[in-house]
């Protein structure tokens, strides 16, 4: 389960839709009942309102939540399919998974709210990065592919579709470099000299009994490289860590780490 680097896709489905833009305001509960499930962030608080683009930065699950609901239910199992989670990427390597989403007519009351947030769908490193390419790109999802040219011949890059305009996904990217800055949850990704977007997430395992653990989590951060024309996107996944669990804090500076060695190692300069 991705967990909080979804709600990239939830907020670019609102924009998009015209629900929000990136200064809406939300007033936050700190428990948000969505019929017999209990909605909250990571961290106890009281009440608080935050904008669109402070709910991304600060990842709060019930600000997630509560932009899923002005979508709706039915459009945004669209939008969940429109990114391409569900279905293999179509990238060229055997045996690729599509992820486990339900179908629509299986959700029962709390699903959308459980998946605006991330949790409630199973994805692949593979989806997600492609998905996240079509933020950074400019609004174009592409089957990713891993051979650039055979015997000196360039492969052709496969054919995308637009599922985002270039204002929406220029917004979204905007707000994912307030994840890295001051009050985010992803600092510790920062790399000095470059602006940077991405996201943090911290997802809770199913366990056997049908619900979610409360000691196995996935933590993960998926970014990008330059911001304003990315040039690289990096995405980390971390299969129950030990000790700190958030991806901020787990995936957060592994991303920094490999970011800052290809920006190197490619000559790829501060924007």
């Amino acid at each position: 389960e991705p967990g909080s680097t979804f709600k990239a896709f939830t907020v670019a489905a609102a924009l998009e839709d015209g629900k929000v833009t990136p200064s809406t305001q939300f007033s936050l509960p700190p428990v948000l009942q969505v019929y017999d499930r209990e909605i909250t962030d990571s961290h106890p608080r009281g009440w608080e309102v935050r904008d669109v683009s402070g709910i991304l930065a600060q990842s709060s699950n019930v600000g997630a939540a509560l932009i899923g609901r002005r979508i709706g239910a039915r459009r945004f199992d669209q939008w969940v399919r429109r990114f391409g989670f569900g279905t293999p990427t179509g990238v060229d390597l055997p045996g690729e998974e599509g992820g486990i989403v339900l179908p629509y007519e299986e959700y029962t009351g709390p699903t959308a709210a459980n998946m605006a947030m991330g949790q409630g769908l199973a994805v692949t490193p593979m989806q997600m990065g492609a998905a996240y390419a079509a933020i950074a790109n400019g609004g174009i999802l592409r089957p990713p592919h891993i051979v650039g040219s055979v015997g000196g011949v360039e492969r052709p890059v496969p054919e995308g579709k637009r599922i985002l305009s270039e204002e929406t996904a220029g917004s979204v990217r905007k707000m994912l470099e307030g994840v890295l800055g001051p009050g985010g949850t992803a600092t510790g990704a920062a790399i000095e000299g470059y602006e940077l977007g991405g996201k943090t997430g911290t997802a809770e395992k199913p366990d056997e009994n049908g619900g979610y653990s409360k000691t196995k989590f996935v933590a993960s951060f998926v970014g990008f490289a330059p911001a304003k024309s990315p040039r690289l996107l990096v995405a980390v996944m971390v299969d129950e860590p030990k000790g700190d669990i958030y991806g901020g804090t787990v995936a957060g500076p592994a991303f920094k780490k490999i970011t800052s060695f290809a920006l190197t190692n490619l000559r790829i300069g501060p924007e």
